[in-house]
């Protein structure tokens, strides 16, 4: 099943985003690897796909797991969030119904 994984970052994000960005990717590249990723991307904090130093208010994530339970493991090891990217992470069961 899929599983919805919604990010929320600390004021002025920015930076720690920069410097955890090589392993958050890394770390989602598995999930590219084993094709259980569905979409995953950045929250612009500008109404434009480069926020520049406005930077970005969070993160989404789409992917296949198990359970409830493997998907909130997953997300409770990403890199962005040992950064002290993310405040707070919600993961919740997705049906995609469309395309």
């Amino acid at each position: 099943m899929y599983y919805a994984i919604l990010c929320e970052d600390v004021e002025n994000s920015l930076p720690l985003r920069l410097q955890a960005r090589p392993a958050h990717l890394e770390y989602i590249q598995h999930l590219v690897d084993q094709g259980r990723l569905l979409a995953a991307g950045p929250h612009p904090a500008l109404d434009t796909e480069e926020p520049g130093e406005a930077g970005f208010t969070g993160s989404l994530i789409v992917a296949e797991f198990d359970s409830l339970e493997s998907a909130t493991a997953w997300a409770d090891s990403d890199p962005y969030l040992a950064a002290g990217v993310f405040s707070k992470v919600t993961v919740k069961p997705f049906k995609l119904a469309l395309p």
